[in-house]
């Protein structure tokens, strides 16, 4: 007798131990790198080189250095706008593709070194650095794998050189957080005055994995790397700040018509927003998007910076689908950003810092008949810590456990927030969340993958005392943060208003025949040639194509030709070039012409198009 009750005793003890122990982790986890990445949310990507001067998206290499001369550079007042809306580093775009250095580097002469600005003894990485620091953020640097300046572009001579920058800035500005690199690899190019078009392989011209990364990895090694698929942290698949509703934080890349899936055209994109669940390595989402239409600074666009409303609402679709923000700030060609930016990023902070400043759930009790023992490592009360690794989990074998949330009273609240413990792996399929309404639960809300941050907003406002969350996972989820919100709303304006809204549209006729306007899908237009031909009815000065918007990139025009003529048969090319980064950023591009164009009939050329191209609108302005 005493025996048996010996063993059922100690099969007690067994069956307590077995049920507090942390459940075991589940698939791809995160690096104590990304963990920190995670743990930012939100970042700034500086573009400032020669093609500010130029106002261009994209620098086409061959911009004499002595037009950067910036007359008030203050990188402290830029770093100081990024802090005050809670941004947590900042990246300098150390070099973009027109390949001017903003660094002294021993690689090329295409540099500050060689430009006005302070005599040629100017270092604006180190700047940028020193400015983030002093306001309490990260610093990082991006570097352009593709140089359209340089002659060496093609070479294994300029791979070397690029890896001897990336060598030149991982060693000599602190640590880093951040190494980011995108995926525009080859093209046209000044490089070196032959203007010309080069191809590279992707895959095998920058040796990434080879000799690239470790460079990073050897001098940086808590630097995340960022690059369409990684290793760190992949792209979201758009240029808009949204994750996709459904993003996991793993994924399996995919690559191109059989290719390894390395940075650039060898990349199957089409995973890359939602992720892979179960995939086999831990990538999270990051949100790139600028704060204007386009990453570098246009003065026609000074009206057009995004409003702290629309800030909090690409926050809202990116930390708050588990990626992170990083938001492109565009100084002016004197060194500093407009007042408008300013302005919109310290309201933004106010409203985030407002919204989130006061938890609802303060004084909440939880309550589950799924609980993994007594352990207080795992109990209810942790949902409500400021610690986002300290978590509730239920026993190994409860795969869908419910938690009652009863309020410290009635509380109005449009936004919830869910984490997971993503030490242990992204284990949540979906939450549903109820609310105790008149005898009976009543949904509302809820989400798929939630990982390191889950932020879901209401459709309006609601109130409520008593709560029921339903969770649902392959294994014993393990649910690090519950909290209650309301969002902080004011009214907001720009106290400047752009002198370019003074432009007036004028009306035009279509003269070309295969246009099909608005086939299929609305605003969407299609010209089966090469080519349209407009009437206009007086001058005009400047002229806005505005591409597809609907996500597809098939048909949407990257070079282009305009034509003039008085009679509408004999036509003369007065104007060509390139529609930069149009596939990944559709805004609408604007053309201004350098004289007033006031013949009769206007030609549009979509140069290097095969099939027709597709558009939205086109607009003249006087």
């Amino acid at each position: 007798m005493k025996t048996s009750l010996f063993l059922l005793a100690n099969c007690f003890l067994v069956s307590q131990l077995s049920a507090q122990q942390a459940p075991k982790p589940y698939g791809a986890l995160p690096t104590e790198r990304q963990l920190k990445w995670h743990e930012m949310e939100t970042y700034c990507l500086i573009h400032y080189t020669p093609t500010t001067f130029q106002d261009k998206e994209w620098g086409y290499g061959d911009a004499d250095p002595k037009i950067f001369n910036p007359s008030k550079f203050d990188a402290e007042q830029i770093a100081q706008a990024a802090a005050s809306a809670g941004f947590k580093g900042l990246i300098s775009v150390a070099k973009h593709h027109d390949g001017f250095c903003l660094w002294p580097t021993k690689t090329t002469t295409y540099s500050v070194s060689n430009s006005p600005w302070m005599n040629g003894k100017g270092d604006m990485v180190k700047a940028f650095m020193e400015a983030s620091h002093k306001f309490g953020m990260a610093f990082g640097t991006y570097l352009s794998a593709w140089d359209r300046n340089d002659l060496r572009y093609g070479t294994p001579a300029y791979t070397e050189a690029y890896r001897e920058q990336l060598s030149e800035l991982m060693s000599n500005y602190g640590t880093l957080f951040t190494s980011w690199h995108d995926g525009a690899n080859g093209g046209d190019g000044y490089y070196g005055g032959k203007n010309e078009k080069r191809t590279i392989d992707p895959v095998t011209y920058y040796e990434w994995e080879e000799k690239t990364w470790p460079i990073i990895r050897r001098l940086q090694p808590m630097a995340s790397i960022f690059s369409d698929v990684g290793p760190d942290m992949r792209w979201a698949g758009n240029e808009h700040g949204h994750a996709a509703e459904t993003s996991w934080a793993t994924i399996t890349p995919i690559g191109r018509n059989g290719q390894k899936p390395m940075p650039g055209a060898s990349t199957d994109a089409s995973n890359l927003p939602t992720g892979t669940r179960d995939g086999k390595l831990w990538i999270p989402a990051e949100c790139d998007v600028p704060q204007r239409p386009g990453w570098f600074y246009h003065k026609n666009q000074d009206s057009k910076v995004k409003t702290p409303n629309e800030l909090f609402d690409i926050y809202m679709k990116s930390v708050g689908r588990g990626a992170n923000l990083n938001l492109g700030l565009a100084p002016m060609p004197e060194g500093i950003l407009h007042p408008n930016d300013v302005k919109s990023l310290q309201k933004f902070g106010e409203k985030l810092e407002k919204t989130f400043e006061t938890n609802l759930t303060s004084g909440a009790k939880a309550t589950s008949k799924h609980l993994r023992g007594k352990s207080k490592e795992f109990a209810l009360k942790n949902i409500f810590d400021k610690d986002r690794y300290s978590y509730y989990a239920p026993k190994d074998a409860v795969l869908n456990p419910e938690i009652e949330i009863a309020l410290s009273g009635e509380k109005e609240f449009d936004i919830i927030r869910l984490r997971e413990n993503i030490k242990l792996g992204q284990r949540l399929d979906s939450v549903v969340v109820d609310q105790w309404k008149e005898g009976k639960w009543e949904k509302i809300a809820s989400a798929t993958s939630i990982g390191a941050n889950r932020l879901i907003k209401l459709q309006s406002p609601i109130k409520a005392s008593k709560l029921r969350v339903k969770l649902y996972a392959p294994v014993a989820p393990t649910l690090s943060d519950f909290s209650l919100f309301k969002e902080y709303s004011e009214p907001f304006s720009y106290d400047i208003t752009s002198s370019v809204e003074s432009k007036s549209r004028i009306a035009y006729q279509v003269i070309s025949k295969d246009v099909k306007f608005n086939q299929g899908i609305e605003d969407l237009s299609y010209v089966s040639s090469n080519e349209i031909v407009f009437k206009l009815d007086s001058p005009i000065k400047s002229l806005g194509y505005q591409p597809r918007q609907d996500g597809v990139r098939e048909g949407i025009v990257q070079h282009y030709e305009i034509m003039a003529s008085e009679d509408g048969k004999k036509w003369i090319k007065i104007k060509g070039g390139e529609f930069s980064n149009v596939l990944s950023n559709p805004i609408e591009q604007m053309l201004d012409f350098e004289k007033t164009f006031d013949s009769k009939y206007l030609k549009f050329v979509a140069t290097g198009m095969k099939s027709g191209f597709s558009f939205k609108s086109f607009s003249f302005y006087k």
